[in-house]
């Protein structure tokens, strides 16, 4: 069903990862990228790319980036692959795609994270619902980010989307800044009551930080991975301690 499927991409200054991203997609007869008015050279690689076509909007949320993508810029196949710039579809996800028989109306897939090509055990970035039929979605805003509210049944896809950022490490401090502020507000307007584990753990402020250290390093055997294990750990709880000093204020 690969004729049937237009992958959508958002970018921002990413030109360390879009052509990976692309090069992933590059089966698609369509391919429909949101950039946000980039400084660097996104918009020149996406455009080496012949079946792309480039959409400028800027920024409010990534909500309303997404709701553009999907319902302003002429999108006519009946599935959308929504992709973040730094997600490289797999080949064995390519090959399930080409011989799904679609019987929901969206499908999740999990991922493999990745420190500058290196595969690692330790990510814990969750399941994302990435392909679904266009006429029953629709995007919210949830915390720092977005989610596609589908109409119907969803489920799993048995093959990996590889999630792997080369973006420097202060375009990340700067990304997590932005974020964890965005987080800590929805964290606070929640009721404790329904939130899950994690999230309760992160209203506690000085547990998650070295929980999130742990339980990468030793319960998902990061420290396996050698360096980029250790990286992607203190990462994780870097991040975690950036969210707590929102949640004091």
């Amino acid at each position: 069903m690969l004729d049937q499927i237009t992958p959508l991409i958002l970018t921002y200054n990413e030109a360390p990862n879009i052509a990976r991203t692309l090069a992933s997609v590059r089966w698609a007869i369509d391919i429909v990228v949101i950039d946000s008015f980039s400084s660097d050279d996104t918009v020149q690689i996406a455009k080496s790319f012949p079946q792309v076509r480039i959409f400028q909007l800027a920024f409010d949320s990534h909500r309303n980036q997404w709701e553009f993508g999907l319902k302003e810029t002429g999108i006519i196949t009946p599935w959308v692959l929504a992709l973040d710039a730094d997600y490289v579809v797999s080949d064995e996800l390519i090959d399930e795609l080409k011989t799904l028989k679609p019987n929901a109306d969206g499908y999740r897939a999990s991922f493999i994270y990745c420190i500058n090509g290196k595969e690692l055990r330790s990510g814990v970035y969750p399941p994302v619902t990435v392909l679904y039929r266009r006429n029953a979605a629709s995007y919210v805003q949830d915390g720092h980010t977005q989610r596609v509210a589908v109409e119907g049944v969803i489920k799993d896809l048995n093959s990996p989307i590889f999630h792997d950022d080369r973006k420097p490490l202060r375009v990340w401090f700067k990304s997590q800044a932005r974020y964890t502020e965005l987080e800590a507000e929805k964290l606070r307007a929640a009721d404790y009551g329904e939130l899950s584990l994690p999230d309760r753990l992160r209203r506690w402020r000085v547990v998650a930080p070295p929980a999130m250290l742990v339980y990468c390093l030793f319960v998902r055997r990061g420290i396996l991975d050698g360096w980029a294990g250790f990286y992607y750990a203190f990462q994780r709880a870097v991040a975690e301690l950036m969210l707590s000093h929102r949640l004091r204020g």
